[in-house]
């Protein structure tokens, strides 16, 4: 056991290594350390022929988003030995678990004001993580210890022309709903962006 919460120290809040080592081992769970993905921040998937159910979390989160994100994953593990597939991955079941299993943390008082006050709300009616709650996201960035370079999307004036580490450069146009429109100048296609997306802004005569 001291192996292993000693590995989770690393990655959790200090008030909630026991209770995630608990969890691991009572609900036979494998939990893999994944490196930094752009496209997901965890993901899960169902045991196999009596192995374990195996959830991934990036290693790359400050503490506290770790947590968030494998409680997340953890509610998709509750939901698939309940219901099976046959219920939608972020519907009211889904949303449910999260909420339940998330209460303990409440309770040991794991998180700072801040995100506890931005998390209830969340929770009630949360969806994927990954972006989708700009405020829960703001304020999680607090805690980030990681340096990023770069501005904020939502910081350029509309027309700004930046880059993304990739090398690609848009335009950043105008906003629709929680993300802005952004086209890709050397294809010329649309995409979505999350406000918080650190980008390199381009000056247009370079």
């Amino acid at each position: 056991m001291r192996g292993e919460t000693e590995v989770l120290s690393k990655y959790l809040p200090e008030k909630a290594i026991n209770l995630v080592f608990q969890t691991i081992v009572s609900g036979n769970i494998q939990l893999r350390i994944s490196r930094a993905r752009k496209s997901k921040l965890g993901d899960f998937r169902a045991a196999v022929n009596g192995g374990p159910h195996r959830v991934s979390v990036n290693r790359d989160l400050n503490p506290f988003h770790f947590l968030i994100v494998f409680v997340h994953e953890l509610a998709h593990v509750v939901v698939h030995e309940r219901y099976g597939r046959s219920v939608q991955a972020h519907g009211s079941q889904w949303k449910m678990a999260f909420r339940e299993l998330m209460k303990p943390y409440f309770e040991l008082g794991v998180f700072p004001e801040d995100i506890e006050l931005s998390l209830s709300r969340y929770l009630q009616n949360a969806k994927a993580i990954n972006g989708t709650d700009l405020q829960l996201a703001k304020v999680l960035a607090r805690y980030d210890t990681r340096v990023v370079s770069g501005t904020d999307l939502e910081k350029l004036p509309s027309g700004s022309l930046f880059k993304i580490p990739s090398g690609r450069v848009f335009r950043k146009l105008d906003k629709q709903r929680k993300r802005y429109k952004c086209q890709c100048i050397e294809s010329g296609r649309l995409y979505l962006f999350n406000p918080i997306a650190k980008v390199e802004l381009v000056n247009a005569n370079d």
